[in-house]
């Protein structure tokens, strides 16, 4: 077991500026970049460094860094439209960068100021990446207090991010308080291995690798949030940060879908020859379900920036957060999820009703919507999702805290 921690440091290439232009304008550019070689990457799969080095050069990785610790003081509905924009043309790497700012939230939700302060004021400095080894419902990673800090043994799956990453969100299970500690450490501490064994049929570069502890030394001045210690209705709205980036994940990739299609039929469709038309957009049938497609698209965006602005307000509250106001957040969030899930498998699926045989074709790639959707969907069960509206609707109750809800 190592008795020291890495210091924070610069991650080569070097640190990302602070950016300095329109979040949403800068995310467009990321976008149209991402979406020339989507269907190739996708096809590859594996480790997109390089795409990954254009979201930290672009600056947005400190957009949901308060001003006071340098970094931009974006809000949460900015951060969640970023998200969006980057999952239409490439769901992984907004995966990517959506859970860089869910770890940051962590940070903001569970830290000290000294560690908010330090790690925060870091991220910006040295462009650091973050990712994610938080797991709640794997308790395979042990953690064993010793004088001024623990000891980790043991895995952590899906862990998104990991890999290429500078730091992580660890979580683990403590045996002697029966509870779990969340804690940082640097991605190159010794002990810590990532294995890039991400196999899935979907979302193929979100670097979600297995990341390994072996005796690894986690210094008590990295522990965020101490096994048994008391959660603060703050305090969990990190379950809120988390399924709401999951929902604009799956709003971005049904907009894609849509854009893809619709570009498909205006330009390269043929009509169906009983349709009587010159064009296909000039079929009814047609017409009709680009309209069904829009009414699953527009409440969908809807619901999602209603829930982003609550998420906002009860930031701002800080530790003032009631738990009437948390389970209004986690009503809305549990709404916007539902719909936007429903219009990115929908869509991603029924797109090729429009489209045609010829759309098949492994060059447009159109597959990978409904691929991407229909992984990240299984993330948590939307049936769920639906009971906690139910219970809201039929008799007032809120949403139970939970890592998912």
């Amino acid at each position: 077991m190592s008795s020291t921690v890495l210091p924070l440091r610069a991650p080569e290439p070097g640190a990302a500026p602070v950016a300095a232009t329109d979040p949403l304008a800068l995310a467009a550019g990321l976008a149209q970049a991402f979406a020339a070689t989507a269907v190739e990457r996708d096809r590859l799969g594996g480790h997109a460094r390089h795409e990954r080095e254009l979201i930290r050069q672009s600056g947005l990785l400190t957009l949901s860094v308060p001003r006071a610790f340098g970094g931009q003081g974006g809000s949460w509905e900015t951060v969640l439209q970023v998200v969006r924009t980057l999952a239409g043309a490439d769901s992984a790497l907004a995966h990517l960068f959506g859970f860089h700012h869910l770890q940051l939230a962590g940070i903001r939700l569970y830290g000290t100021h000294i560690q908010q302060r330090n790690l925060l004021s870091a991220t910006v400095e040295q462009g650091l990446f973050w990712g994610n080894a938080l797991n709640p419902l794997d308790k395979r990673t042990r953690a064993q207090a010793i004088p001024a800090g623990f000891v980790l043994d043991g895995v952590k799956s899906f862990a998104s991010g990991s890999v290429g990453s500078d730091w992580l969100t660890v979580s683990a299970w403590d045996d002697a308080a029966g509870a779990a500690l969340i804690a940082v450490l640097p991605t190159a501490q010794p002990g810590i291995t990532v294995e890039a064994d991400w196999d899935a049929f979907g979302q193929r570069q979100t670097d979600s690798g297995t990341v390994r502890f072996d005796q690894v030394y986690l210094p008590a001045a990295l522990v965020l949030q101490a096994p048994g210690q008391a959660p603060t209705a703050q305090s969990t709205l990190r379950s809120q940060v988390a399924q709401l980036i999951m929902a604009n994940l799956y709003l971005g990739i049904a907009i894609g879908a849509f854009e893809a299609a619709r570009d498909y039929t205006l330009e390269q469709a043929r009509p169906w020859f009983a349709s009587n038309v010159a064009e296909p957009s000039a079929d009814p049938y047609v017409q009709q379900r680009y309209g069904e497609f829009w009414l699953k698209l527009r409440p969908a965006t809807v619901l999602a920036d209603i829930a982003a602005r609550l998420l906002d307000t009860a930031f701002e509250k800080s530790a003032d957060l009631g738990a009437q106001e948390r389970g209004d957040v986690a009503v809305a969030v549990a709404e916007a999820k539902v719909l936007a899930h429903r219009a990115a498998i929908d869509i991603g699926s029924e797109m090729f009703e429009l489209t045609g045989a010829r759309s098949t074709s492994a060059r447009f790639g159109f597959d990978r919507f409904w691929r991407n959707a229909r992984v990240h969907t299984l993330h948590d069960p939307v049936d769920y999702k639906l009971r906690d509206l139910g219970r809201y609707a039929l008799e007032g109750r809120l949403p139970d805290p939970t890592p998912y809800s």
